[in-house]
């Protein structure tokens, strides 16, 4: 097993943990802004308002799926650009414009109807397409191996608790002052989150200006360099061929089937066969989002915790993690699906603890791309997000062709077994397959450097 190198890390709260709380408010509001049209649509085509929308079922469908139209487009893309121009420029660009769009919503929808709210959720999309790529390479440039599992954790878990806050609020907001204080209030966080970044935010250690030395040596060590980072062309043909980065695409691939038919499905699924209505209670719908958020620090305490006290290798790690995050979910959707008719608690239950363990991921084939591969971590990311959103179109529409009849439980049986199936197949290849070691041509210049290739190899074995 591989033996961490001594590294003093400075005492107390530093510049790498205030980048972290930023980039977990980027990715807080970053999904607010993501979910707050499915919230927001049900008051504006409201027939009871003053102003509403007369928008048919079509129309509706069209403007809740058009995020994911330009989403899809920019992915790999943005993992090319969040390596050239780094992921501040990417993260800043992407929750500026949806604030502003955000902020338009109202007025526009007044203006421009339907067409404007599609032009506007598609932008939305292809800006928020640079999340992911930008996220994963600002935390291979900030975050230290041995606190990797902590604080990228802290991160990535703002989108849930951004969900999960969204579906709360907005019901008080829409009941309070209307439909658009839910966009305004959305808009003007985004707009200040934004200001404030471009003010303290930093691309990696060597560009910030506020960091100690001491702090910046601790990061550079653990990171295994030093100075300004070299920046390489992109070695797409070694990356086609790389079976533990495709394993970790599996794996994001079955997540993503897993999670999008129960956030799709499950509120139809509850009324009709359980005959419990979620879409009216905002914190009954925000509870499952809640405890993945809650439920991802102590996974992520415990990542670093087993990788300091060399309990297990960086790669084990891993492994276990991603199998509690994809496993886990699998079993409690078989629960889910023989759960008694009209037992309400016991079905919502069921529904947390099937969406709240599925935080393992976080510390699971999330880190996997940047293990393999720190200088291309926001391609890698955005290859892997491009295949797993085509999977999350693709997914609910499955269900679609599956249940012809919305209240027999044995058709819904048939959905909840199939999204566990694949949880459980591609969480075995990703055992099966992946490897946290670092890959020879993330420094293609080492590439024929004996002495460095058998350093990797020993490295995060």
């Amino acid at each position: 097993m591989g033996v961490i190198t001594e590294n003093i890390r400075p005492k107390g709260l530093g510049v790498r943990h205030a980048q972290t709380f930023l980039l977990f408010l980027a990715m807080f509001l970053a999904f607010s802004m993501r979910v707050n049209m499915s919230m927001a649509i049900v008051d504006m085509t409201n027939s009871d308002n003053d102003e509403y929308f007369e928008w048919s079922y079509s129309v509706q469908s069209m403007i809740l799926s058009s995020f994911f139209w330009g989403y899809v487009v920019l992915q790999i893309p943005g993992g090319e650009l969040a390596k050239r121009f780094g992921g501040k420029f990417l993260i800043t660009i992407s929750v500026g414009v949806n604030a502003l769009l955000s902020l338009s919503m109202p007025i526009g929808a007044k203006i421009g109807g339907w067409q404007f709210v599609i032009a506007c959720r598609v932008l939305q999309g292809l800006t928020q397409a640079f999340v992911y790529p930008s996220m994963h390479h600002l935390v291979s440039q900030w975050i230290p191996m041995e606190e990797k599992g902590t604080l990228s954790t802290i991160i990535y878990a703002g989108g849930q608790l951004g969900i999960a806050l969204q579906l709360i609020a907005s019901g008080f907001l829409a009941t309070a002052w209307g439909w658009q204080a839910i966009f305004y209030v959305n808009g003007g966080l985004g707009a200040i989150w934004t200001v404030i970044y471009l003010w303290l935010g930093a691309s990696s250690p060597e560009t910030s200006k506020m960091i100690s030395p001491e702090e910046r040596q601790y990061i550079q060590t653990s990171l295994g360099r030093k100075g300004q980072q070299r920046k390489y062309p992109t070695p797409y043909g070694k990356i086609f061929f790389c079976l533990p980065f495709w394993a970790a695409v599996i794996a994001h691939c079955g997540q993503n089937w897993g999670f999008f038919t129960l956030m799709t499905e499950m509120p139809t699924y509850m009324k009709e066969v359980l005959n419990v209505n979620l879409t009216k209670n905002g914190l009954l719908s925000s509870l499952p989002y809640l405890a993945m958020y809650v439920l991802s620090f102590p996974m992520g305490t415990m990542t670093d915790f087993i990788i300091r006290r060399q309990w297990l290798s960086v790669t084990n790690t891993r492994k276990l993690f991603n199998s509690i995050g994809l496993w886990g979910p699998a079993l409690a959707l078989i629960g889910l699906s023989y759960s008694p008719e009209g037992n309400m608690w016991l079905a919502v239950l069921m529904l947390t603890v099937t969406v709240g363990i599925n935080a393992g991921q976080y510390t699971g084939y999330l880190l996997i791309f940047i293990d393999l591969a720190p200088n291309f971590s926001s391609s890698l990311m955005g290859i892997s997000n491009f295949i797993a959103n085509i999977v999350s179109i693709i997914a609910p529409m499955v269900c679609g062709f599956i249940i012809k009849d919305e209240t027999d439980p044995g058709e819904w049986r048939k959905v909840f077994f199939l999204a566990s199936g694949i949880y459980f197949l591609t969480n075995l290849f990703f055992i099966l397959f992946t490897t946290s070691t670092e890959q020879s041509w993330n420094k293609p210049e080492d590439d024929t450097d004996p002495e460095n290739i058998t350093q990797r190899k020993e490295s995060l074995k």
